[in-house]
């Protein structure tokens, strides 16, 4: 009987030492998907990639335009045709319609490799945002992902804040 009312003491002991390590410990949430839609150099960077490609994105609608145009005119005029025309009008609407789709991926490719780039830097300042964070206001951990975060323990706005330039407290 005194060996399990020892057991049992230690027991509500070794509780009672984790419940008050658990208070002490701080835990902070950044949600990463806020900080890339939100922070002022992440929108910088969105604009940036714009004004970059816009002109090329506006190059290949007029370019997919002009060629439904020319198609819809070959699919008016083919019963009209003669044989000979209607083939050479055909490969040249498939000639186009290759050109544009290497365009177009060439375009992705691009577009897609400048946002890895300029997402790249965000995320970097954002880590180093965090960091601060982390060692000024003395953290035991911050998650950039979970199932579900508590409003208490949200740093998100700051590391906002921080990014757009101001306190990060």
């Amino acid at each position: 009987m005194t060996s399990y009312l020892k057991t049992l003491v230690a027991a509500g002991l070794l509780m009672g030492a984790l419940a008050v390590q658990a208070q002490e410990l701080k835990i902070g949430f950044v949600n990463l998907d806020r900080v890339l839609r939100d922070a002022a150099p992440a929108k910088s960077a969105q604009v940036k990639l714009e004004s970059e490609f816009g002109r090329r994105e506006k190059e290949l609608l007029d370019n997919e335009n002009r060629l439904k145009a020319a198609s819809d005119r070959f699919e008016k005029d083919a019963p009209t045709l003669a044989e000979n025309e209607r083939a050479r009008r055909q490969r040249e609407l498939i000639e186009q319609d290759r050109e544009l789709q290497r365009k177009r991926r060439e375009f992705q490719e691009d577009l897609n490799q400048r946002k890895n780039e300029e997402l790249s830097a965000v995320l970097d300042r954002a880590n180093r945002v965090v960091r601060q964070i982390f060692d000024q206001e003395k953290y035991d951990l911050i998650v950039q992902e979970a199932v579900f975060a508590s409003p208490r323990v949200d740093i998100t706005d700051k590391v906002i804040r921080a990014l757009n330039g101001g306190s990060s407290k």
